[in-house]
């Protein structure tokens, strides 16, 4: 990556955090369940992306503490949407999966929320909707980079 000295490049960083920080923030009203907090949509998206995982892995990829993640994981639990079963390996653990209930629940969050950015994106001209487009893939490398 070019080193940010120029005052176009820090003023396109800027605005692009701006910018992504708000439609994330509105993209997170746009909710199917209002019961379910930010942080268990996340460990829900994340089962989805990832598959089953240990309430440890799920800590680590979600970015929290084990003692969190096993309380987020109890009230996803209690509501239906993740079932704790045996570690294949390592009896002493427990392996999370979520339910198909919490899959019908993420794909109806996926098609609300597509469908408020799509709303949004009518409202480009085709040039800016081509350059939009054309940036997705180069933002997604950028959500998955560590």
């Amino acid at each position: 990556m070019p080193a940010l000295t120029h005052g176009d490049d820090v003023a396109a960083v800027n605005s692009l955090r701006s910018a992504t920080m708000r439609i994330a923030r509105r993209l997170k009203h746009q909710r199917v369940d209002e019961s379910l907090s930010p942080t268990e949509m996340s460990v829900l998206g994340t089962l989805a992306r990832c598959g089953s995982a240990t309430p440890g892995e799920l800590a680590r990829m979600e970015h929290v503490q084990p003692p969190s993640m096993t309380r987020i994981v109890a009230l996803l639990e209690a509501k239906g949407l993740v079932r704790l079963e045996p570690h294949p390996e390592d009896r002493r653990q427990k392996v999370v999966s979520q339910t198909e209930t919490a899959e019908a629940m993420l794909e109806e969050s996926r098609r609300k929320r597509n469908a408020w950015l799509a709303g949004l994106a009518e409202s480009l001209d085709e040039d800016e909707w081509a350059k939009l487009r054309a940036a997705a893939p180069v933002l997604e490398k950028l959500a998955h980079l560590k």
